[in-house]
């Protein structure tokens, strides 16, 4: 058995006790965020990212050995396990190079060279193969072939015992495990893919016109290119070759097969090496290095949603205040909703601004009216259909107000998945669709991360060929996104849905849905202890997830901070040594810094720990999201027809893949920067330039209308 971790330490350089430490936190209920977060004394302050590579590793390696268990129990069954291939066995540390060793064991259905074994020319094979040596003498196969002719058995001739000896000892050679391994090594290190668009679709008609004629070299292919090149194959548009030099992998097996210089049976190795090679070995290591390739272009592609995912949950909140929020239209009117400073539904209205100008007149009292009710601080408004006009509409509106809300476009990707999902019709049961969608763009200003988190992650828009890749996989990875996004962050105990409660550390969907039930009948959480008496909600859960969730105005400060409750104590320590109380915590900043955290260190509490109690202290409930900040659209430039090359606009980033960034400019279309104009130095991976929401200054370089393609540039000019 495998010294996992031994094994890991090498794999992740961490020290062995700390993964130790990790794996032994995890296996026995942990989760990440809280080990990342309250146990760093254990695991000498390892992060989210460290956590999660030692726990997929660990995972993978606890699948190898009961994958092992089975391959050895099953060898050993059919009395073929030797001490040698035990140990190889023993030793593998990956699937493939396991399954490479398993291959010649593995029960098969039947086979050439099974079939030829059943008409007994086994002992021809291995004739031919004893006389592959440096010694062999010269001798006739043939004359030994006529000795296995049996019309009974299907052997009718010389060329049908030949051919059968041949199957059986090609067979063998391509199931070494060793010959496998360097062809694959060589069709990923030297290898190439190729495309051709078929002859259905003439130059010009189609998406994938950039692998018409097109060649790469597989190991240089881009993740992208890759992804869009099983996507042309899949929808019948490409066709999709991985080439190489055939006689190089021919001599190469030559090289390594053929000992012998007798004449007849280098001929006969050559011809069978040709056909172990073409018919039993190209098509499976061909497929093995396909899927390995797309494995990593889909694993680049998680990533980079991952990425995209996180910085778009934590995107700045504009705040918990009164606010106004419209779904635009044309033709059916704006939906408009009030929603209060805890993102509570209050009223609903529709309005006409886009059609007669009575109506539109009409349309502006009405807002007035509300954002005078309601003493409106935001207004959010959905940047889809009618978007922009409904945003100079609203121009108008506030140019006539004393007091001003701020006005901000927000992307509104998903949000029609979310009206018509279960979580929105369980939530506002009489309310239309539409009117759901402009409660979520209300929301999605005020807190982010709280509404997005209803939406499954793939209808957000911040994807890269995301319904392409291993969606189990993806969903694993973005689900792992948004847990260390609200764990991040923190939940109000008082406001959070179920939906955002279900990601906090420890949670379940069941304690999840009692925490909400026991709130609305029992009132606002006084304090975290209260949770113990949440039915489902024991010890060990209250021990995950109390430090990940707020209470605001509560009786007890530490309440709304990320202390854990199990450091109460020594908070209580350090405030009294500094002479005030919990209850003037706010007061502590000033007087924290002089703190020697050495006199606090017990057995449990270590000095990270302790660093993190005094950074909370220092900002008791702040949040640790970005100052919240938007994106000015210029008037005037609604549509595509409105841009000319050299506009210069104020745009946001709505999504960042590998060859660049789009980057939303008011008009309905997004356009892309692409790598090479996201900066003036050499950008090798754009993620470490920019990303999803960040408000940015583009210039327009090109405007193709008929395919609605937008060219821009975040270069200075040359």
């Amino acid at each position: 058995m495998l010294d996992i971790n031994k094994t890991l330490s090498q794999e992740l350089d961490i020290n062995p006790k700390n993964i130790k430490n990790a794996l032994e936190l995890l296996t026995g209920g942990a989760t990440i965020p809280f080990v990342a977060r309250y146990r760093k004394e254990y695991t000498n302050s390892l992060d989210e990212t460290q956590l999660r590579n030692i726990w997929d590793r660990f995972n993978y390696i606890q699948e190898l050995e009961e994958r092992k268990k089975v391959i050895l129990k099953g060898i050993n069954e059919a009395g073929k396990l030797t001490d040698e291939l035990h140990k190889k066995i023993e030793l593998c540390l990956q699937k493939t190079e396991l399954e490479d060793l398993y291959l010649p064991y593995k029960p098969k259905r039947r086979t050439r060279a099974t079939i030829a074994r059943e008409k007994g020319l086994e002992p021809l094979a291995n004739l031919i193969k004893s006389l592959n040596t440096p010694q062999a003498k010269p001798i006739s196969i043939e004359e030994e072939a006529i000795k296995y002719i049996a019309a009974e058995k299907g052997v009718k001739n010389i060329e049908d015992a030949v051919q059968g000896a041949s199957d059986i000892l090609a067979e063998t050679v391509a199931e070494k495990a060793e010959r496998r391994t360097y062809i694959r090594e060589y069709f990923l290190d030297s290898g190439y893919f190729t495309s051709i668009i078929k002859n259905d679709d003439p130059e010009g008609t189609t998406k994938f016109e950039m692998y018409r004629n097109f060649q790469v070299n597989v190991k240089d292919i881009a993740p992208h290119n890759m992804l869009a090149l099983f996507r042309g194959e899949a929808e019948g548009i490409l066709n999709l070759d991985l080439d190489f030099d055939r006689e190089f992998i021919l001599g190469y097996l030559a090289d390594s097969e053929i000992k012998t210089k007798v004449k007849e049976v280098r001929n006969f190795y050559q011809e069978m090496l040709k056909d172990a090679f073409n018919r039993l070995m190209k098509n499976s290591l061909i497929n093995e290095v396909r899927s390995q390739k797309k494995a990593e272009a889909d694993m680049e592609s998680i990533k980079t949603f991952e990425t995209n995912l996180k910085e778009l949950l934590l995107s700045p909140p504009a705040g918990m205040k009164p606010t106004l929020a419209i779904d635009p239209g044309f033709r059916t009117g704006c939906k408009v909703v009030v929603l209060d400073e805890t993102g509570k539904f209050l009223e609903y209205q529709a309005i006409f601004p886009h059609q007669a100008a009575a109506q539109k007149e009409k349309a502006k009292t009405t807002i007035k009216q509300l954002i005078k009710k309601y003493k409106i601080e935001l207004i959010a408004i959905g940047n889809g259909t009618a978007g922009r006009e409904t945003d100079e509409f609203m121009n108008e509106v506030i140019s006539t107000l004393e007091k001003k809300p701020i006005k901000v476009m927000v992307n509104e990707s998903g949000a029609s998945i979310y009206s018509a999902s279960k979580v929105a019709i369980e939530e506002f049961p009489d309310l239309d669709i539409t009117v759901r969608g402009a409660i979520s763009i209300g929301r999605r200003l005020q807190d982010p991360l709280a509404e997005l988190v209803k939406i499954d992650p793939k209808s957000i828009g911040v994807g890269q060929y995301q319904h392409d890749v291993h969606q189990k996989l993806l969903k694993k990875k973005l689900d792992e996104t948004v847990e260390s996004c609200v764990n991040y962050v923190g939940v109000d105990l008082n406001t959070a849905s179920k939906e955002l409660l279900i990601f906090v550390s420890g949670m379940t969907a069941t304690v999840a849905k009692n925490i909400v039930k026991y709130r609305n009948e029992k009132g606002a959480f006084p304090n975290r202890q209260e949770m113990l008496k949440v039915p489902k909600l024991g010890g060990k859960t209250f021990e995950l997830c109390a430090g990940f969730l707020r209470i605001r105005g509560g009786e007890n400060p530490l309440d709304n901070t990320a202390v854990h409750p199990e450091s109460y104590s020594v908070v209580k320590t350090i405030t009294k040594d500094l002479g005030l109380s919990i209850n003037q915590i706010n007061q502590i900043s000033n007087q924290i810094k002089s703190v020697d955290l050495k006199k606090y260190v017990t057995d449990k509490i270590g000095e990270p720990t302790l660093q993190d109690i005094i950074s909370e202290l220092e900002k008791p409930g702040r949040d640790p999201r970005a100052e919240f900040k938007y994106a000015t659209f210029r008037e005037g430039i609604k549509e595509i027809r409105d841009l000319k090359v050299g506009m210069e606009l104020e745009g946001i980033i709505t999504n960042v893949a590998n060859f660049g960034a789009f980057v939303d400019v008011g008009v309905h279309q997004d356009g892309l920067v692409h790598i090479s104009q996201l900066a003036d130095y050499f950008v090798k991976d754009p993620k470490q330039v920019v990303k999803v929401g960040q408000v940015v200054k583009v210039r327009v370089l090109t405007v193709d209308e008929k395919l609605k393609r937008i060219g821009l540039s975040m270069r200075n000019r040359e």
